[in-house]
């Protein structure tokens, strides 16, 4: 059986049971692996054996002063200043196959601490664990459901050169908007086999594959449960997508906008809250109607997504995804059963009530993301704020309710002390800090589009 087939995880979360499936499936290497602020894969290797015997192991504070470019940037802290090692401590119930990999090898996800032993709490995985604590504290429990859109291209080794589809099976490319169409998906048949197997092999349930409205553009919708499960999901899942585009020679892409006149790539996040106890759905009361709950819900979304706008679009490019004209949302309306709005309500029965937020774009960091989306609810759901009455209609002719760029998003977030203090203080001053730094690495790149139509004419 080839590792590809076998999906390798531990029955018990223990170093024993670790030993075991090491030896059983002789296992060569072990990536160790932690999420950036970016939602990059950050991390060492290290022989399996090694990783067996549970030895502590470290990365530099300096992981969370990158930016998207690799750049570092200043940051009044001690901590930063000194470079001081975090330890990283194995989530064993992570422990997954690598099925691309030529030898053997498993991938574990990371907590990370200081090493007095508290968290550190600006790591993504963190935040989101803060989160889930806060709602536990209220007796509930959040449940999501992300769905993740991507684009396969070209190989593509020029950044001045854009982006074109590959070409499929019929040795054509895909130009036409296509969605839903199952010849679409049988162009690229064989990198769809591909995620499947990886996917089986490494454990993860996909529920759909659809083919997206651009050209070569899919999307696959998970299974909901836990935050913190899906968000793992989601950080693997990105990485296996484009092991498995790489294999059939082009790339898969979660930039938000990854081509002009082209629809954008989304996370919408569909999300609940149920009673920690009973797993009852709190968003409907027991007649089934909606609850206050779900209406505080959609209330704390409305009055803090705004702020929470440069996590869900984190770089200058997500915001060409959030424009006018398209399919994605420009305000923070709530409609039922209406995409056109940002806060989308499902159609269900009362245990599968729900609040989808589209604003999110593909390119985020999953665990952030669905931290500040939850954060927002809870917000609502604690402050009783209720929101503007439903929207009928084509919420793309509504006025424009969201920031309109990366630096008028940092604005909203900076101005935003409520949803600062929920996220928790260390983080949101190290991602103001690197969002104003990323801006400001923008601005110094002088565009094709600047000099096709400023350099003689101005």
């Amino acid at each position: 059986m080839t590792q590809a087939a076998t999906s390798l995880s531990l029955k018990e979360p223990t170093q024993v049971a670790l030993k075991q499936l090491i030896k059983e499936y002789q296992i060569d290497e072990v990536e160790c692996v932690v999420a950036d602020i970016h939602g990059v894969a950050r991390g060492k290797v290290m022989p399996a054996y090694r990783f067996g015997e549970m030895q502590s192991t470290f990365l530099p504070f300096s992981i969370f002063f990158q930016t998207i470019t690799g750049k570092y940037f200043d940051y009044e802290s001690d901590d930063y200043s000194t470079e001081i090692d975090i330890r990283l401590v194995p989530d064993l119930s992570t422990v997954r196959s690598l099925p691309w990999a030529r030898h053997p090898s498993l991938m574990v996800i990371h907590d990370l601490v200081y090493q007095h032993g508290d968290a550190v709490q600006c790591a993504p995985r963190n935040v989101l664990r803060r989160m889930i604590d806060l709602y536990a504290q209220k007796g509930w429990k959040a449940i999501v459901a992300p769905e993740l859109e991507f684009y396969l291209t070209e190989r593509n080794t020029d950044s001045d050169i854009p982006l074109k589809p590959p070409y499929g099976r019929s040795g054509r490319q895909s130009v036409g908007r296509q969605a839903f169409s199952m010849m679409a998906l049988d162009e690229y048949e064989p990198i769809i086999e591909d995620i499947y197997k990886f996917a089986e092999a490494q454990g993860l349930d996909i529920n759909t594959i659809i083919q997206e409205g651009g050209p070569a553009q899919l999307e696959i919708n998970l299974m909901h449960g836990d935050p913190l499960a899906l968000a793992d999901q989601v950080f693997v899942f990105k990485r296996l997508i484009r092991e498995a585009a790489m294999r059939h020679d082009c790339y898969a892409t979660f930039m938000a906008k990854p081509m002009e006149n082209q629809p954008g790539s989304a996370m919408h996040i569909h999300q609940s809250v149920v009673d920690a106890k009973t797993g009852v759905n709190l968003f409907s009361d027991e007649k089934g109607k909606p609850s206050d709950l779900f209406y505080h819900f959609i209330g704390g979304q409305q009055a803090y997504l705004g702020a929470a706008t440069c996590i869900m679009a984190p770089y200058v490019n997500s915001f060409r995804r959030l424009m006018p004209g398209d399919a994605a949302p420009i305000n923070l309306e709530w409609s039922i059963d209406n995409r056109s709005a940002g806060l989308r309500v499902p159609r269900s029965g009362p245990e599968a009530r729900r609040v989808e937020n589209r604003i999110a774009g593909m390119d985020t960091n999953p665990y952030l993301a669905i931290a500040a989306s939850l954060a927002t609810g809870y917000l609502g759901m604690t402050r009783k704020i209720n929101p503007d009455k439903e929207f009928k209609g084509n919420a793309h002719q509504a006025n424009y309710g969201l920031p309109r760029g990366l630096q008028e998003a940092v604005v909203a977030f900076d101005e935003s002390d409520e949803l600062q203090e929920v996220l928790g203080r260390q983080f949101s001053s190290i991602y103001k800090a690197l969002k104003a730094c990323e801006f400001e690495e923008y601005m110094q790149v002088v565009s094709p589009w600047e000099r096709e139509h400023l350099l003689l004419t101005v």
